[in-house]
């Protein structure tokens, strides 16, 4: 699979922004439906954090408690796009997102988006 990220950039403290992810690579064996997509996200010197996922098969989905409430995750099967809506942005969202997909032990990762939130 190959995803690309999209949809970053500079935005005020309470603010709105949308990211997407565009995934291709999927066949008949690998279905759209079978896929785990999520979002994640890194500052320097910290790790990797989940911020939120959809099961692309019975569209349940996971935030992560910072998060609650204020982004909301999507996919699109007809466009194989997911899309992380964020609202009431604060300076503590300012990081690179990455989306990856997962089914059963492979993943895949985007190559990031810079989000940068000023107060």
């Amino acid at each position: 699979l190959q995803l690309v990220e999209s949809g970053g950039g500079l935005v005020q403290a309470g603010g709105s922004m949308r990211l997407s992810c565009a995934v291709s690579g999927f066949n008949s064996e690998l279905p759209w439906n079978s896929w785990v997509i999520g979002w994640f996200r890194q500052t320097p010197g910290k790790e990797r954090e989940g911020i939120a996922c959809i099961n692309n098969g019975d569209s349940s989905k996971y935030y992560e408690n910072s998060v609650k409430g204020r982004f909301t995750i999507s996919s699109d099967g007809a466009r194989n796009m997911v899309y992380l809506q964020m609202n009431s942005l604060s300076p503590d969202d300012t990081a690179v997102y990455y989306c990856q997909a997962v089914r059963e032990g492979r993943q895949y990762w985007g190559q990031g988006t810079q989000v940068t939130v000023s107060s």
